[in-house]
């Protein structure tokens, strides 16, 4: 057992019986770790308040960590970020619930990847601090490759496809795993820009959902075992 002073990221929380939580977290210092907060549901005088436990808030917290893979504890928190607009913006909600899914779903190494930590933390407070965040959740995802190891190879843009299994563009174009045409136009908006640019970058509704259907191809056929989101609807839903 060892006693762990780390920033940590919410990627979900679970009831447990009536009056605890299973709470799964991406931790700076450990990689994913499963913590059950007994009684925090019923106790309103305790340490551990749930509001601190909603998806994607960023945490500061002293945990006891053991090794055996069993549930954690956490002794103490605190909110290392507080959020200004995503509180009381339905838009910004709804993209974190499908986004910490997402997280949730293809994060599970119990070890340190600071870059992959800082990445996701620097996109939320982006997000919470910027207005024109219709695209926010495509970037985001696309560029959350580059951590997983399959960003796409961009050396040859001007080809006529795109291979999502080989993750590179190609002239040969009749596979099913190609996309071209103005699914491939779409796609290219996104590559090698950081989130100050997705301002500019304008899709309509219909175009948002097809490059999004695009992006879960490619992490379904790169990540062993993904499922698409069950929030997808409700996203699809708000931005309609």
């Amino acid at each position: 057992m060892a006693i762990v002073h780390t920033k940590a990221i919410v990627f979900s929380a679970l009831k447990y019986a009536d009056t605890s939580l299973i709470v799964k977290c991406f931790t700076q210092k450990e990689g994913v770790k499963s913590y059950i907060l007994r009684g925090v549901l019923s106790s309103k005088k305790g340490k551990l308040k749930i509001a601190y436990f909603q998806p994607l808030t960023q945490l500061q917290i002293i945990a006891n960590h053991n090794n055996k893979g069993n549930l954690n504890s956490i002794k103490e928190v605190h909110v290392a970020h507080h959020y200004k607009t995503i509180p009381t913006n339905i838009v910004k909600q709804t993209i974190l619930l499908f986004l910490s899914e997402v997280l949730s779903n293809i994060i599970q190494e119990e070890e340190e990847n600071n870059d992959l930590f800082k990445y996701i933390e620097a996109g939320l407070i982006w997000l919470d601090s910027h207005n024109k965040i219709a695209n926010f959740h495509l970037l985001f995802l696309l560029n959350l490759t580059r951590f997983l190891g399959f960003y796409p190879d961009t050396l040859n843009k001007y080809k006529n496809g795109f291979n999502l299994l080989e993750g590179c563009f190609t002239d040969d174009i009749h596979q099913k795993e190609i996309i071209k045409n103005q699914k491939l136009t779409l796609f290219k908006k996104l590559l090698g820009i950081h989130f100050d640019a997705i301002e500019k970058v304008s899709f309509s509704k219909n175009e948002r959902q097809q490059i999004l259907q695009v992006i879960l191809q490619y992490f379904e056929l790169h990540l062993g075992g993904f499922r698409k989101p069950k929030s997808l609807t409700i996203l699809e839903t708000v931005f309609s």
